[in-house]
């Protein structure tokens, strides 16, 4: 599983009409690879959960999604699975099947409520256009 989280100030998916929106909070790309398993999806919304991006009164990244009232957007991002290390055509050979990755994604997205409410998603293999205001600019890259 790999995973770019950024915080933003706002962001949005949109397929033709708005799906989801959210204000202060982290945007969360996920790209599930073959072998992604429920526990890997647990140990990655656990993480995200409890990350400490925000800043605290001194300028410290000390206070997380909670602390600070904040929402997650979280998208399926098949193209994080692919490769473009060899020529110049991306191969998707890590991307997890996609039967098994709407539902993983799903699984993913009931875990990570279930620790935070406050997420919407985007679709699953449909074509989104995904806006954001990226806050410092602040991104991860989670993998495992």
């Amino acid at each position: 599983m790999k995973a770019v989280i950024q915080r933003v100030q706002r962001a949005t998916v949109r397929s033709g009409e708005l799906h989801a929106a959210i204000g202060p909070g982290l945007l969360v790309l996920v790209g599930l690879e073959a072998g992604d398993t429920e526990e890997t999806c647990a140990w990655a919304a656990a993480k995200i959960a409890a990350l400490r991006l925000f800043y605290d009164a001194h300028g410290k990244m000390n206070l997380s999604l909670q602390d600070v009232g904040g929402e997650i957007l979280a998208v399926s991002q098949f193209t994080l699975a692919g490769s473009i290390a060899k020529g110049r055509r991306p191969s998707f050979d890590r991307a997890m099947k996609q039967d098994e990755a709407r539902v993983l994604f799903q699984r993913f997205l009931a875990l990570l409520k279930a620790l935070h409410p406050q997420v919407k998603a985007g679709f699953f293999q449909e074509h989104m256009e995904v806006e954001l205001v990226n806050d410092g600019p602040v991104t991860f890259i989670l993998e495992r």
